[in-house]
């Protein structure tokens, strides 16, 4: 008969299979599995399953997603960027560099990867038409650029991670993020000499360059005004007055709908409430695998197969090719994180490689994402304009995507192993 541990783990298992291979939300099968696998089974009560619940990831995740459900819903962060896109002012060879940095920012600023997607790709997707830019440089660079930003901590990426690092006693939130935007840049270089980004510098061509400098934007408004005046009151707080992350952002988003700046219904209706119970579930079956010794079983696997200097590149490869077909937030920054010192513990590796192996699983569970199995290609995809080979396009994403897999894994190894970076 399998023991519980084994339980747990192809629960786990064919949780993620399942939201591979299909639409389901492996949030709620989690739940579901933890009540099988704890109660039915292990004979764990249910309060004690529910222990596992984490509220303080629920409130961090709903009040970030709230507040800037707000910006996108009333045209702030879409204007934003287009102000950026005009400020330019026609260096064609300089604007997937600098839409990099701005869909950083973006990110960082609480939106997350997807939303910034959302925001960036139909203005960026037609303005590589229009200006002769390599559709497919535009959409992984910028992508990119995104995907970076969304591990800050106030960002959903971020906020998970602070939430399952600090299990560990360990507050390392801002330097995971550094190291993630770091993989990011090295990866976005690599892409702009691989696509095309070098020629650009020899285009003098000056239609292209009234294109960027005639870009029609409205002046921003008085509910837009206040957004940005809260979003930034926000991050002081939270920055540099250690103000809690979910809580301030909830007070910030109800002062910004009392002001009347948004229709609250229609923010909220526009939050993620699929991704947060996503992540939210997840970890209730991942706690419950720690509990029954699952997720030591899981470590021990992955380290008959890994070495003190092999792991970041077996952890990276295993997490990149799972996040392709599952999702980052939702599966592996959530499932995978919490694995990392045990797995240490069980090669024999000293706790000084702990962060750069945490580093690993984040970023090469991001790199993979340009994809356009994965909801960020998929966007920049969508956007691409009637001029473009979708089908092309397709092939190319899914080739970067798929590489990225292997080659973001050597990338963090090099980086965050062998040259101790940062």
């Amino acid at each position: 008969m399998l023991s519980l541990p084994v339980i747990s783990l192809i629960a786990l298992l064919i949780a993620i299979l399942i939201s591979c291979i299909s639409t389901l939300n492996i949030g709620t099968m989690s739940i579901g599995f933890s009540l099988i696998v704890g109660h039915y089974i292990g004979g764990i009560k249910v309060s004690e399953i529910l222990k596992g619940y984490p509220t303080n990831l629920l409130i961090m995740l709903a009040g970030t997603t709230f507040l800037f459900s707000i910006a996108q819903n009333n045209g702030t962060l879409n204007k934003i960027a287009k102000y950026v896109i005009k400020a330019v002012r026609g260096n064609v060879a300089l604007l997937p560099i600098v839409l990099f940095f701005v869909a950083v920012i973006l990110a960082a600023m609480g939106p997350g990867p997807t939303v910034t997607a959302a925001l960036m790709a139909p203005t960026v997707m037609l303005l590589a038409s229009e200006l002769g830019i390599n559709p497919l440089l535009m959409a992984v660079v910028v992508g990119n650029g995104g995907h970076a930003g969304g591990m800050s901590p106030i960002a959903v990426g971020g906020v998970i991670a602070a939430g399952v690092t600090s299990k560990m006693g360990l507050d390392v939130a801002g330097i995971l993020w550094l190291n993630n935007v770091i993989g990011h840049f090295i990866a976005t270089i690599i892409a702009y000499v691989v696509f095309g980004g070098l020629k650009l510098w020899r285009v003098k061509d000056q239609g292209q360059r009234m294109a960027l400098a005639n870009i029609e934007i409205e002046p921003f408004t008085r509910d837009q005004w206040l957004t940005m005046a809260g979003i930034a009151g926000y991050i002081l707080a939270v920055c540099f007055f250690n103000a809690d992350i979910g809580m301030t952002a909830f007070l910030i988003g109800s002062i910004l709908t009392i002001l009347r700046v948004v229709d609250e219904e229609k923010a909220i209706k526009q939050m993620p409430w699929g991704a947060i119970l996503m992540v939210t579930g997840v970890t209730v079956l991942v706690n419950l695998m720690s509990q029954v010794g699952g997720m030591d079983l899981f470590a021990g696997l992955i380290a008959q197969i890994s070495t003190p200097a092999t792991v970041n590149i077996v952890a990276g490869i295993i997490a990149g090719i799972i996040s392709a077909y599952a999702s980052t937030t939702g599966v592996v920054l959530p499932a995978f994180l919490p694995l990392a010192p045990v797995l240490l513990q069980k090669i024999g590796a000293p706790p000084q490689d702990l962060i750069p192996l945490l580093s690993t699983i984040v970023t090469c569970g991001f790199l993979v994402d340009m994809s356009p199995l994965s909801t960020s290609g998929a966007i920049y995809l969508a956007n691409a304009t009637e001029k473009d080979n979708k089908a092309k396009l397709f092939r190319n994403m899914l080739i970067w995507g798929l590489s990225m897999s292997v080659v973001g894994a050597i990338i963090c190894w090099l980086a965050f192993y062998v040259l101790r970076i940062p």
